[in-house]
């Protein structure tokens, strides 16, 4: 367990980095609409869905309808049905710890446990336990970033502007680390060529879901061709 556990620290240092500055300035937020530590916690724990968090602060203090957070909600997190779709098998295996390994997939998750790799002295048992600490931490990254910003936010007055980059900062950063370790780019190209056209197209506020649908259903479409150039590279 140990072994695993330390495995997973070192994967995970850059989302916390990218969770502790994120996280407090969600905290930050919600202490400026009225709600405390108390408030951060509860909702990191059970919610914990960066990006709904910050539009989840609007919903408490507006007052929206169950109707309208729940399309809100679905429309935030859509994205998460087509990551969950490639570890079905995976959480599966993991048994008792496969619900909660659903509920913490969240994208910065999601991209080390497709990048790790089975270190060679690593059991079956280790390896799953490995990726259960690696959800586990950045849970626990998110939640203390945001009770930090929520307690910082009762006694020091904090300008946010900004902050949230911490999150495309650490995107880039995996994003450039999985195309560097890998050989064929074209599932990788795929991807920038539908998001820059659907952002185009649908601006930045509606481009996340007809991105993800339009690369699932060209990656399903040449998966022979991606595999067989995928091969020659290997």
């Amino acid at each position: 367990m140990k072994k695993a556990a330390g495995f997973a620290l070192i994967k995970t240092i850059p989302v916390f980095l990218g969770y502790i500055f994120l996280g407090i300035a969600f905290g930050l937020l919600l202490q400026k609409a009225g709600l405390g530590a108390g408030w951060a916690f509860l909702i990191s724990l059970f919610v914990y869905a960066g990006s709904m968090q910050f539009a989840l602060v609007g919903i408490l203090t507006e007052g929206l309808s169950f109707a309208a957070t729940a399309i809100m909600t679905l429309l935030i997190n859509s994205r998460h049905a087509f990551y969950g779709l490639t570890f079905i098998e995976r959480f599966r295996k993991m048994k008792a710890a496969g619900p909660y390994m659903i509920f913490s997939l969240t994208d910065e998750t999601y991209s080390i446990l497709c990048s790790a790799k089975k270190p060679d002295d690593f059991t079956d048992r280790e390896w799953k336990l490995s990726s259960l600490f690696i959800s586990l931490f950045n849970h626990c990254y998110w939640v203390a970033g945001s009770v930090a910003g929520a307690l910082i936010g009762q006694f020091l007055p904090f300008d946010t502007t900004g902050i949230d980059f911490a999150m495309t900062a650490l995107f880039i950063v995996i994003c450039v680390n999985q195309w560097r370790e890998t050989s064929c780019h074209l599932p990788a190209k795929t991807v920038f060529f539908c998001g820059m056209l659907c952002l185009a197209l649908f601006g930045p506020s509606g481009f996340i879901l007809p991105a993800l649908i339009a690369v699932s259903a060209l990656l399903l479409i040449f998966r022979h061709t991606i595999q067989r150039n995928m091969e020659d590279f290997s």
